[in-house]
């Protein structure tokens, strides 16, 4: 999942060279996240993530955490006439009444820190 592919730790590798394309390019946009954190808060942003690099797999985490409401908005904007579906503990299914960004107080995800299992 999304989250998984920021965070460093999405199991599904894929393609080699198109996922080391995509490690070098997360790593660049962190890289740019850190130096500009560096610039604002440098005190803060140093003790950190000084040992982070060149991974940021730190500032990752805490990016994901501070952003994901808004990835999620970004990626359901545009959807569509589509809804979700969420299946509880017990088996029983929820379907949300959101469409198209509406209604939306959380992600509506419960397997962000699960390990990925196979269907």
């Amino acid at each position: 999942d999304i989250g998984d592919i920021v965070r460093g730790r999405d199991l599904y590798r894929g393609n080699n060279r198109e996922n080391d394309k995509l490690e070098k390019k997360l790593k660049g946009y962190f890289k740019k996240i850190y130096d500009n954190l560096v610039e604002k808060k440098k005190e803060e942003a140093e003790a950190d993530y000084k040992d982070d690099a060149p991974d940021f797999y730190q500032l990752r985490e805490d990016w994901w955490a501070l952003n994901r409401q808004d990835v999620w908005k970004a990626i359901t904007c545009d959807a569509h006439d589509s809804r979700y579906r969420k299946m509880g503990a017990d088996g029983s299914i929820t379907e949300s009444a959101m469409r198209q960004c509406r209604n939306v107080a959380d992600v509506p995800t419960n397997f962000d820190y699960v390990p990925q299992y196979l269907c």
